[in-house]
């Protein structure tokens, strides 16, 4: 018996953790959709979502790594309106997907979003992404039990060498990802496929729902 083609839609695929995410289920059993603002899609935007969803019709698994720029800085410094984009962008964005997409997954589909290892980490001059990032996590829960029997899941990565980092100097850069590789447990810093290796068990394990999956070389116990 011919095994059902599952379809994917990737939400940030198109670099980075998403394009990993997309690489590992590309092949002749799976249909791969891969979007991203590079595709023209903005997840800010409820009403582009809410067309492309319907453009896509049914599928099986939603998967969503776009992030956004978020300002760091103390709070008596960050220009609210730049964290505001940020959180239209991440949070807003997650939530316009997740909820346009659920009129199409299938009942024995799932949602996996990302979250990051600073929704429970404390570093100072990080307040809009540890918002942005604890709001998802505990908003996860919630999806998980509203849109059940679709599962419901976030992956929480850590520093991964991505190109979010090409903007930083070189010699910057390079510092960060060695002197992190050095005081992480794992003594190394994530890569994309490490990373993509989680959102793999979130959508294989029909037993996992409302999880939080950290994959972050051991920051959280450092």
């Amino acid at each position: 018996m011919l095994k059902e083609k599952q379809t994917f839609v990737i939400i940030g695929g198109t670099s980075g953790i998403g394009e990993a995410v997309a690489n590992n289920f590309l092949g002749d059993d799976n249909i791969v959709h891969v979007a991203s603002r590079s595709t023209g899609l903005d997840i800010s935007d409820e009403k582009q979502v809410c067309a492309y969803f319907e453009s896509i019709g049914a599928f099986d698994h939603l998967i969503i790594t776009a992030g956004s720029y978020a300002p760091a800085g103390k709070v008596i410094d960050v220009d609210i309106a730049d964290a505001k984009t940020a959180f239209d962008t991440k949070f807003w964005g997650t939530i316009n997907a997740a909820k346009h997409a659920a009129r199409f997954i299938k009942p024995t589909g799932s949602i996996t979003i990302t979250t990051g290892m600073l929704s429970r980490k404390v570093v100072a001059n990080t307040y809009t992404k540890t918002a942005i990032n604890a709001a998802l996590e505990a908003v996860t829960k919630v999806l998980a039990k509203e849109l059940s029997p679709v599962r419901v899941n976030a992956i929480s990565p850590g520093l991964t060498m991505t190109a979010a980092y090409k903007s930083m100097d070189e010699t910057n850069r390079d510092a960060m990802f060695a002197n992190a590789a050095s005081n992480l447990p794992a003594g190394k810093v994530g890569e994309a496929s490490d990373i993509a290796m989680a959102y793999s068990l979130a959508i294989n394990n029909k037993y996992m729902t409302g999880s939080i999956i950290d994959v972050d070389g051991g920051a959280l116990v450092n």
